[in-house]
């Protein structure tokens, strides 16, 4: 068995490579935002599905080692290229990033936000205590960040400074 002997061109594992990436990266922008962290047990399913489907749709009839090389490093350039577009580009960003989502403001949640964003009221609740707030009437604004993460702005209690949590940049020469 020959390791380095393609059973195609290898243009044509990086066109199939290509294809399969931007199918991914645009059923994932259609169909929601969750961080990894975030992943239920379906989504996992799903993950786990979709990669065992489209093997070989990105092989083809290759099996070989070159091959595979040849996808890894085609994926990996790919990915570093839309990471360098989607820096420098407002248009690719609009593209592939939706704008954060406001799901609750002044104390109230936005009738409908969190079904249209597909989160649930419990998940909601639960971001709301990891911020230290009771509920949603101590929260001034409460959005779903581009990231599918959750950020919540507390109300500001009169009387009582929150504490603030200091960030420090470090400049690179």
């Amino acid at each position: 068995m020959d390791l380095t002997r393609l059973a195609i061109a290898p243009w044509d594992l990086m066109v199939r490579s290509i294809a399969i990436y931007l199918a991914l990266t645009l059923a994932l922008r259609l169909f929601g935002k969750r961080e990894l962290g975030q992943m239920t047990i379906f989504d996992l399913v799903l993950v786990l599905l979709v990669a065992n489907a489209v093997q070989p749709a990105m092989t083809g009839p290759d099996n070989s080692l070159l091959g595979g090389l040849i996808i890894i490093v085609t994926l990996f350039l790919l990915n570093w290229g839309v990471g360098w577009a989607r820096l420098r580009s407002p248009v690719v960003r609009r593209l592939l990033q939706s704008p954060p989502k406001v799901l609750a403001r002044d104390g109230a949640w936005i009738p409908g936000a969190l079904q249209r964003e597909g989160v649930e009221a419990d998940e909601a609740e639960m971001a709301l205590r990891e911020h230290g707030v009771a509920g949603v009437a101590d929260a001034q604004l409460v959005e779903l960040e581009s990231d599918g993460s959750i950020s919540v702005v507390p109300q500001e209690v009169s009387g009582r400074q929150r504490p603030r949590r200091r960030v420090r940049m470090l400049r690179r020469p």
